[in-house]
């Protein structure tokens, strides 16, 4: 399998007392399309932060695209890998979408033309190019959050990494993020997601990380992770509803994890 983050040994703490990360060992490959899963403290926020050089390890090494992220800076590994905060407002500050989609090609040294072509390119693919002279701070959440996805893009990374990006929206701009998402990961990028929503884990992830107390305790399919009961408990998480009920009655693994799955498993078991 090729390499495109590559985690040796890896450990991270505030205090010495405090460990957050224990040794973590990891590969993602190129084009990947991996949730991150845990219960609060887990240590998954921290280990997604280190996947594009916002944090740093205490011990061992984290290579982005064959980059040692102790030897550079975020600037120069956006490229690679660009990360999306849990809260869009964390990342916008400029008047108009526009300027804040530009922000990001302006300090890639672009030029006029190159930055003009990057933001129409980046604005188009979240369905906002008319919203473009509106102030960031007077739309949605949904809307900012694509904002948010947006900047990134105008950086064209190879991979992103999003935390928890569909938290506050309702059911219509969970729906409109995660084909957004799942657009980009059609399109080659390499996406890293942090989720407590194990029903979007089910449906768009084909690899699973979990972790618990600074450890990463499984990795996996989907299908291999929710059927780890013991596992699960352990990092305070639950799978998806259709397996749980699927469980509940008796049938045998590898459980479906949506509706339509359970729906089909049960028809073909009748």
């Amino acid at each position: 399998m090729s390499e495109f983050i590559r985690f040796e040994d890896v450990h991270f703490h505030y205090t010495e007392e405090k460990p957050i990360l224990k040794g973590i060992d990891l590969q993602i490959a190129p084009g990947e399309f991996v949730a991150l899963i845990g219960g609060n403290g887990s240590g998954k926020t921290t280990l997604a932060k280190h996947c594009n050089g916002l944090y740093r390890p205490t011990a061992g090494t984290v290579l982005i695209d064959g980059i040692d992220t102790k030897k550079t800076d975020v600037a120069s590994l956006t490229p690679s890998v660009a990360y999306c905060y849990q809260n869009p407002d964390h990342q916008i500050f400029h008047s108009t979408i526009e300027e804040e989609i530009a922000f990001g090609p302006k300090n890639l040294g672009l030029t006029a033309s190159e930055i003009e072509e990057r933001v129409k390119e980046a604005l188009q693919a979240v369905d906002l190019w008319e919203l473009r002279k509106e102030e960031p701070f007077f739309v949605g959440k949904g809307t900012r959050q694509k904002i948010a996805v947006a900047s990134i893009l105008a950086m064209r990374p190879k991979g992103i990494v999003l935390d928890e990006p569909t938290t506050g929206l309702d059911h219509r701009g969970v729906q409109e993020m995660m084909r957004l998402i799942a657009g980009l990961h059609g399109e080659g990028h390499t996406i890293l997601v942090v989720t407590h929503d194990m029903q979007l884990v089910a449906e768009y992830a084909s690899r699973v990380i979990v972790m618990a107390q600074g450890e990463i305790v499984c990795d996996g399919t989907p299908q291999e992770v929710f059927a780890r009961q013991d596992l699960l408990e352990l990092a305070q998480v639950e799978a998806p509803a259709a397996a749980r009920f699927a469980a509940s009655i008796g049938l045998a693994a590898p459980f479906p994890l949506t509706l339509a799955a359970l729906k089909e498993r049960l028809a073909a078991d009748e």
